[in-house]
């Protein structure tokens, strides 16, 4: 079985390679083709996950080494891959995910003439993907996690001939870079202490270590994590990135690029849970993080960018959990799996109302589709459901487990963790209410393009809708298998640990108080939305609302605090080289110049003027001479 497992990596990167450089004679099958290889990956996966189910504690863990990649002395990494149930887990919903957007692209991105192209990127994200989880050591995690920096790159400026994108495929590069600053110092740290790049020996020996380098090792991964999960205060790219096509948006936002930094930090629980300092950062990030990508949300008019700031305020909810240790880490994994449901479930939807709307993304151009929609109205409304913690669907099942635990931290800190998630909830249900009603209902808003185009909605093809069905069944299944006996909790204990704290209040509790600011929440829109026209232009708003719709200020934030300081000292060194290094070499050269001219002008050829200078030289010799013996 083991040998499946560098299978199942190398489908997707396969057909990635075979439709780069295939060329034309591939544009007519490269799409099914792509799809084919991400459906086998998920085919292994699932073939996989069936032979760990039979197998008994210790044997859930699998090893396939390939070879030795870097045999130098003491250094030594090998590619190796680790698959157990955490790594299995991420595997299933990378690939089952991954695999319906492929299917959905093939519809989306029909007249696309580039298509074959993008289906080679969406592979070599999924097999980057694959490699990042599956690795059994820091540094090639490290390879897969730069493989899905390239891939995104690729994937958010596909349509490069806007501006727009290929500016926000620049900007997601480069903030995440400075994320992978932080993994490549944490992967240099943990070299230096227990000598090895492996998880078995460095999480092993994380107890052994002293507190301060792991709290340097952990915030650096907290660093990278920040990166590529979009939080504070790496998360200025997420929303931009929604210029690339939509199903780019549903894969990264769903089961891949931003659940990379929980992975990391789940994987890494030793370290943290030996670095309670490190750790109480991860839930101050997850918290901060939680509320603003709910605040964000609520002021979007923008179907996919409100989508964008819900993912920001969702993965915080994970983060923070993770941040809790043994208390939040299996709940972090399961939010993590029902949140990849329900929000590819939102964006594949999103893609959807956009395709049918001549690519209009301003919900106060929408209204009342769901009389022209409604496979895509009913596929959406239960992922909304979901998402807003709806009483037995995935969501409410994951979410209630996440406050649960912040309670269960103790203390005032357990009331504060609770309290921010409680009103977190509040929100999510007022930004994703606002979402339905703005596209759904009410009377229809949209008018003709610059063009003169009228939308005229209607229902996607079989390509899209399908995806988008089997993903709403996951929004509303999931959450009872993972409650069933908690098969969930108790599938990934081994790897992550559980302990359940001590909460001042209960499971009944935690669950009544989220489903009454649920409500709230819900009402709020409604009163808002639901009771009154919705306007053609966004009112003024107040301060936080303006505030909001720019982000919180994150890009101002991030001009004045480095591109401006950036341009000062860029200005300064350009004068400095100007006038001092080319001053300094230019007045060298001007005055070596000025001296061989001036030297030259002895050298004119008559004789009389050498006779004067020799007898002149002369001269001075000899009265030289007689100054040192008068002395």
């Amino acid at each position: 079985m083991e040998s499946l497992i560098g299978l199942l990596v190398g489908a997707p990167l396969l057909g990635a390679a075979l439709l780069l450089v295939g060329g034309r004679r591939l544009d007519r099958v490269g799409h099914w083709l792509a799809t084919a290889l991400a459906a086998t990956s998920f085919v292994l996966a699932a073939v996989l996950f069936s032979d760990l189910l039979d197998r008994e504690g210790e044997e859930r863990v699998l090893h396939e080494h390939l070879f030795s990649w870097v045999p130098v002395a003491d250094l030594r990494a090998d590619v190796a891959f680790q698959l157990d149930q955490l790594s299995m887990t991420f595997v299933l919903l990378i690939t089952s995910v991954g695999t319906l957007i492929h299917l959905y692209s093939i519809g989306y991105m029909a007249h696309d003439e580039r298509r074959r192209r993008f289906f080679a990127y969406l592979n070599l994200f999924l097999g980057a993907m694959l490699l990042l989880v599956l690795a059994d050591n820091y540094l090639l995690l490290y390879v897969g996690w730069e493989g899905v920096g390239l891939a995104s790159f690729l994937l958010i400026g596909f349509w490069q001939h806007k501006p727009s994108a290929a500016t926000a495929a620049k900007k997601a590069f480069i903030v995440n870079r400075v994320g992978d600053i932080g993994l490549s110092i944490a992967i240099l740290l943990m070299f230096t202490t227990f000598g090895t790049f492996a998880f078995e020996p460095v999480l092993d020996g994380a107890t052994g270590a002293s507190e301060a380098t792991l709290t340097g090792i952990g915030l650096m991964l907290l660093l990278a994590a920040c990166g590529k999960s979009a939080q504070v205060p790496l998360q200025s790219w997420l929303g931009d990135a929604m210029e690339g096509p939509t199903p780019v948006s549903a894969l990264i936002h769903a089961a891949t690029m931003v659940t990379a930094g929980v992975y990391l930090i789940t994987r890494s629980g030793a370290i943290f849970d030996a670095a309670p300092d490190a750790q109480t950062v991860v839930v101050v990030v997850g918290a901060v993080t939680l509320l603003f990508g709910a605040i964000v949300g609520c002021a979007k008019d923008d179907i996919k960018k409100a989508l964008a700031g819900s993912t920001m305020s969702q993965i915080g909810y994970m983060m923070l959990a993770a941040g809790l240790g043994p208390v939040g880490y299996v709940f972090a994994i399961m939010h993590l799996v029902t949140h990849g449901f329900f929000k590819a479930g939102l964006f594949l939807g999103a893609g959807s109302v956009m395709h049918a709307m001549n690519d209009e993304v301003d919900m106060r151009r929408y209204g009342g589709l769901r009389r022209h929609m409604p496979v895509t109205f009913v596929t959406f409304g239960l992922a909304y459901l979901a998402i807003i913690g709806f009483p037995y669907l995935s969501g409410f099942f994951s979410k209630d487990e996440i406050i649960y635990a912040g309670f269960a931290k103790g203390g005032t800190e357990g009331w504060i963790l609770g309290g921010v998630m409680l009103l977190g909830a509040a929100l999510t249900a007022y930004y994703m209410t606002r979402i339905m009603l703005m596209t759904f209902f009410g009377e229809k808003r949209w008018q003709p393009d610059a063009h003169g185009h009228e939308p005229h909605p209607h229902e996607a093809p079989l390509t899209m809708t399908i995806p988008m069905i089997v993903l709403a069944f996951g929004s509303v299944f999931a959450g009872f298998l993972f409650d069933s006996g908690e098969a969930f909790v108790h599938w990934l204990e081994p790897v992550t640990g559980l302990e359940h704290g001590d909460s001042p209040v209960g499971h009944g509790t935690v669950g009544l108080a989220a489903t009454a600011v649920m409500v709230v929440g819900v009402a709020g829109a409604w009163f808002q939305y639901g009771r009154r026209p919705v306007p053609a232009v966004a009112p003024t708003g107040r301060l936080l609302t303006r505030a909001a719709r720019r982000d919180l200020l994150q890009d101002d934030f991030n001009h004045a605090a480095f591109v401006t300081p950036g341009n000062y000292l860029t200005r300064g060194l350009v004068y400095l080289d100007h006038k001092l290094v080319d001053g300094l070499v230019n007045g060298t050269a001007a005055s070596f110049g000025g001296l061989s001219g001036r030297l030259r002008r002895v050298q004119n050829g008559f004789a009389r003027s050498y006779a004067v200078s020799m007898f002149g030289g002369a001269a001075l010799l000899i009265a030289a001479t007689l100054l040192m013996r008068a002395v």
